[in-house]
């Protein structure tokens, strides 16, 4: 009887140790992944042929690669980018050695295929999506149809590390009848991403203030302030707890006059990065640039200023 028993505390010593074998380190992926990290985003809407028509020699390609490697960015969003000048912001992220895979790190979508000359010089137009750490597949998603010759999309792909990150670049539609129906769009692949167990950080153009009533349904209910109220739904914008550039609303981001005025008053705020209150594990801060006017043949860089923010998330 005794050596029975020593045979079967044996098998269970073995088992115990097979065992061991499998779910430690399924353990430590599961840590792994929980584990706070911090990132940091750049975004800029660079009006690439409104204002450049194309070019990728008047210093804006220059000037947003120099700002991404100097401002030691995770990841960057770009909207309104020519083709051509995606090209030549791979190229000139690959000189700086900004990526850890020169051969994997950016995206492009076009929201403008190529054949029109008189958009691009006829090369495509759309958003673009850059990544210090390899990425994993793209997803492009078509967002619903305005009606015009542009077809708005969304622009998303995850770190293939596998610690389930995914960044996010859009550009809403100005027209006011399809604009909520685009926000929707994109919040709700925001949320399927979620409940798929990713981390999801978003930049673009909105085209929307904070202030607006269409951006409730993005906005948490934590966030109760008198220039940004009636939220309902669970992200909280980098900028939006910065209590010396109107707490709740933010620096502002486009020059022009304003589809509505400011809660602030000043110039609007339509670029955005936005996090799930729910990621949240630490601080999170944004700040934008001053529009620089020192590209060639133009009175300035864009019409946007270029947004950074920083968010610690699990």
């Amino acid at each position: 009887m005794r050596l029975h028993g020593i045979r079967r505390r044996g098998v269970r010593l073995m088992l115990a140790g097979v065992l061991a074998g499998v779910l430690l380190p399924t353990a430590a992926t599961q840590a792994e992944a929980a584990a706070a990290r911090t990132y940091t985003v750049w975004q800029w809407n660079v009006a690439g042929n409104t204002i450049h028509g194309g070019s990728t020699t008047d210093g804006m390609v220059d000037q947003a690669a120099a700002s991404v490697v100097n401002r030691d960015a995770d990841f960057a969003g770009f909207n309104e980018l020519c083709q051509g000048q995606y090209n030549a912001l791979v190229s000139e992220l690959r000189t700086k050695g900004w990526p850890a895979d020169p051969q994997n790190f950016a995206r492009f979508e076009p929201s403008r295929q190529a054949g029109n000359s008189s958009v691009c010089n006829g090369e495509a137009f759309g958003n673009g999506l850059f990544s210090k750490r390899p990425l994993g597949a793209a997803a492009r998603i078509t967002l619903p149809d305005d009606g015009t010759a542009e077809k708005r999309n969304l622009l998303c792909a995850p770190l293939a590390d596998g610690i389930a990150t995914r960044f996010c670049t859009t550009h809403i539609t100005t027209n006011q009848s399809f604009n909520v129906a685009q926000l929707e769009s994109v919040r709700q692949k925001l949320e399927g991403y979620h409940t798929a167990g990713e981390t999801v950080l978003i930049a673009g153009d909105f085209n929307a203030q904070p202030h607006y009533g269409r951006l409730n349904s993005f906005y948490a209910p934590s966030l109760d302030v008198p220039n940004n109220s009636n939220n309902t739904g669970a992200y909280r914008e980098l900028d939006d707890n910065d209590t010396g550039n109107c707490l709740g609303y933010g620096e502002w981001t486009a020059d022009g006059t304003p589809d509505a005025t400011p809660p602030c008053g000043g110039k609007a705020k339509i670029d955005l990065i936005f996090a799930r209150e729910s990621a949240l594990a630490g601080p999170y801060s944004e700040d934008s640039l001053a529009i620089s006017t020192s590209c060639t043949g133009v009175p300035a860089c864009s019409d946007h200023r270029t947004v950074i923010g920083t968010v610690t998330v699990n």
